[in-house]
């Protein structure tokens, strides 16, 4: 039958198809194998996957373990074995962008990984910072992951972050990973502290997001900044008009529908959920829903968005790094979203599944698929990935 249909539609058709599915077909016979290898076809299924939403997945992370399981049944949580040792500890999850997952473990070994395919690149290793002063405590480091569509790269921020306690000072080391230049390089400090160390780079809109604060002091609000992928450069976000007039809340940020979101912590009872629907502008910003204690939590410490349902009537959400929970927009209500077999403590990331691989793409007139860096550094990638680091 495909010898029946013109080739512009079975590439209009495999491109709907889950990665697993593509997996197989590409065994099939020689030309599916190209096609489903092309450059061309790996970009137009990442784009139909980004566009329906129809591939996308939880990762759940508990501990050293990582679960995947389809976002619009939620039925099945099959267990990833991901290239990093743990060394008995936890692993992080740095980010998600174009079906690429971000890992890190105790060691600072840092991998990009797509697990459909079972392909990573571990990252040169680069040395934590040392503090500059006796008074200098080092407070915290997060990461940020996203991709620079002006450049075609993928690039990974790293902020350190010290405190002098004798002058209630802060400063900050920032470093940039770019694939395509496979290599670290130190950019200039930001000029903020960090409020949320647990909370990884948000991307929405070509940056990196988190939420900082101008000074060391009680009464300063916090701010959310962008770190603009393709300028390499800081700036703030405007917020929206909260009705707190104090400024006194502490908020949160995710990513919600491809939509930067804004959790703003009222203290301990009251919670309220923002999302900005235009990237950029502050006129955007509305009020989603807003979280009790009378909506059957036992404590609101932590609540983070993750994805709207399928007739987008009611938002998945983390609660408290344990459970997962659905909040009807319709009933405002909430009910816990069990997973069989996936006990609590868990974190959740939204992937989407695609052939992206861990290394560049180069785009070709023949729609051909080349890779850089695919060879260099394999050797190093299988050996770092049983969990060895030489010492030189």
């Amino acid at each position: 039958m495909a010898d029946l249909l013109p080739p512009e539609v079975i590439t209009d058709i495999l491109s709907r198809l889950p990665v697993q599915s593509l997996l197989r077909f590409r065994c099939t016979c020689k030309s599916w194998r190209s096609l489903i290898d092309s450059t061309h076809f790996i970009l137009l299924h990442l784009q139909t996957s980004l566009t329906s939403h129809s591939h996308s997945t939880l990762v759940l992370r508990r501990d050293s373990e990582l679960y995947q399981v389809h976002l619009r049944t939620l039925d099945r949580a099959i267990e990833l074995n991901h290239p990093l040792m743990c060394y008995s500890n936890s692993i992080k999850v740095l980010g998600s962008c174009n079906g690429l997952l971000c890992l890190c473990n105790v060691a600072e070994d840092i991998a990009l990984w797509n697990p459909n395919i079972r392909k990573h690149r571990l990252l040169p290793y680069l040395p934590a910072e040392r503090r500059e002063r006796d008074t200098t405590l080092f407070a915290a480091r997060v990461y940020g992951f996203g991709y620079d569509s002006f450049a075609e790269d993928y690039k990974l921020v790293r902020i350190s972050y010290f405190v002098d306690l004798h002058t209630r000072t802060f400063y900050s080391h920032v470093k940039l990973y770019s694939l395509k230049a496979d290599s670290w390089k130190s950019l200039p400090n930001m000029p903020y502290g960090l409020c949320c160390a647990r909370t990884m780079g948000v991307f929405v809109g070509g940056a990196l997001h988190w939420v900082v604060t101008r000074k060391l002091e009680p009464d300063q609000p916090d701010l959310i900044v962008a770190f603009d992928l393709r300028l390499e450069s800081f700036s703030e976000v405007p917020l929206p008009e909260t009705g707190n007039v104090n400024g006194n809340f502490e908020m949160d940020v995710a990513l919600l529908g491809g939509c930067l979101c804004m959790v703003e912590h009222r203290g301990s009872s009251s919670i309220d959920v923002w999302v900005m629907r235009e990237y950029g502008s502050v006129d955007s910003w509305c009020k989603l829903f807003s979280l009790t204690e009378h909506h059957n939590l036992r404590s609101l410490k932590s609540v983070k968005p993750l994805a709207y349902s399928n007739d987008g009537d009611r938002v998945l959400m983390e609660h408290n790094h344990k459970k997962l929970c659905w909040y009807s927009l319709k009933d405002n209500d909430v009910s816990e979203a069990k997973i069989p077999g996936m006990p609590h403590l868990i974190e959740a990331t939204i992937y989407v599944g695609t052939l992206v691989p861990p290394t560049l793409l180069i785009k070709t007139d023949d729609g051909a698929k080349e890779k850089l860096g695919d060879k260099a550094g394999k050797r190093r990638d299988d050996f770092l990935s049983q969990g060895f680091k030489l010492t030189l």
